[in-house]
């Protein structure tokens, strides 16, 4: 049997009205957004494409969004900057989220439209660095080495 994971909870400011609500699926870490609005892109395009929402989210986390496992085969879109993060003083009002496109083909993104998908993370703790002569530890093999024998 699977442990109770404690709850968070997420203010979440919806900036379409109509957009349908963000809901959180039993099964996956992974959490569906919609484009904002019918999105028409050129070949070549690079694109903000508007989420329709902001969102406040607990002290010590971030969001990745990255896109859907569809979302290059129905649109020909990639995300250049993938996986794009929101850390957690982009809370505002105004503070929309957006999800960066480029477009290998031309595409026509309806509104309401799941295009990728997000999850939070807890941040990275502070790490300091100590610069040393050797690390004292066997090399593996290079770039690419793993399960090489």
């Amino acid at each position: 049997m699977c442990d109770k994971q404690e709850e968070l909870e997420i203010r979440i400011k919806y900036l379409v009205p109509d957009l349908p609500r963000i809901e959180k699926f039993e099964i996956g870490d992974w959490i569906d957004l919609r484009a904002a609005e019918d999105v028409v892109l050129k070949e070549r395009e690079s694109r903000l494409i508007p989420l329709g929402v902001a969102m406040q989210l607990p002290k010590g986390y971030e969001a990745q969004i990255a896109p859907r496992s569809g979302s290059f085969g129905n649109w020909g879109i990639l995300q250049p900057n993938s996986p794009g993060i929101i850390d957690e003083s982009y809370c505002g009002d105004g503070d929309e989220w957006k999800m960066s496109v480029f477009a290998t083909r031309e595409a026509v993104i309806q509104k309401g439209s799941r295009i990728c998908h997000f999850r939070i993370m807890k941040k990275m703790p502070p790490v300091r660095f100590i610069e040393v002569s050797e690390l004292s530890n066997p090399d593996r093999g290079g770039f690419g080495s793993t399960g090489r024998t």
